[in-house]
């Protein structure tokens, strides 16, 4: 039986790259795509109800990590056996899909990034700003060695995900701010998930949304306090409740 494939976007003021992200994914990939509006203030919702995106408003201000955590909740709810997070500003493309949702589907791993950082050559002629290119590539060897793992990139907002994950990591313990990310990866490699990534071209420009400087220093000690957290979980000094899965019915509800 074919796999339902769900793609979310958590979106905020994505008027001028929501319908060219939409565009870009191939047709008869996907299921149904989910848009999850985090109180913008542009035309975001009108052109997703537009281009007929299951489109959800939320009343109040979110965040990024607690607008994924609805955009999940919602592919769950909806019977998703594969979900894909697509960032609603055109930055990574979105051609790859089949690609990514096909290492899942053939059971090779259960959850796979797409990164921007194949080359550093590749990575800076897209427009990755240069403290941005460093910041990620000192924290992923952080992040691989700490973890075990061994990815090219950690900070992508590109990710699918098995079903299964979704149902066993305790999403709703984390940041709804932009740590989300880290300690999503840091659960689901504890649940010892497999992890994989593929290279993906990005797009660098103005429309793009972008972490500033000071949000990205704030993003790397939160994602450093993160790690510190998982060894000292590993170690038997403290327990940190997003390191213990929700049971399967309970999945994705754990707060």
């Amino acid at each position: 039986m074919a796999s339902r494939v769900i793609v979310v976007m958590p979106a905020l003021n994505a008027e001028a790259t929501l319908e060219r992200t939409v565009k870009d994914i191939p047709e008869g990939v996907v299921d149904q795509i989910i848009l999850v509006d985090d109180c913008s203030t542009d035309r975001t919702v009108e052109i997703s109800r537009r281009l007929g995106l299951t489109t959800i408003e939320l009343e109040k201000r979110s965040g990024y990590g607690g607008n994924q955590k609805r955009c999940y909740d919602e592919a769950l709810e909806a019977g998703a056996d594969i979900v894909v997070m697509v960032h609603p500003d055109y930055q990574y493309d979105s051609k790859l899909l089949p690609h990514m949702i096909g290492f899942i589907q053939d059971g090779v791993c259960d959850v796979i990034f797409g990164s921007r950082v194949r080359t550093r050559r590749e990575a800076l002629g897209s427009g990755m700003p240069v403290y941005k290119y460093i910041a990620n590539r000192l924290l992923t060897l952080v992040e691989n060695l700490v973890l075990g793992i061994n990815l090219s990139e950690c900070h992508t907002g590109y990710r699918a995900y098995r079903r299964e994950v979704l149902e066993r990591v305790p999403y709703h313990r984390n940041s709804d701010d932009f740590v989300f990310d880290s300690e999503f990866l840091v659960e689901v490699s504890a649940l010892r998930f497999r992890i994989a990534d593929v290279p993906v071209p990005c797009r660098y420009f103005d429309e793009a949304s972008q972490i500033r400087l000071r949000a990205s220093i704030r993003y790397g000690l939160g994602t450093l306090a993160v790690l510190g957290a998982y060894l000292l979980h590993r170690a038997g000094l403290r327990k940190d409740r997003r390191l213990v899965p929700s049971p399967p019915e309970h999945a994705g509800s754990s707060r």
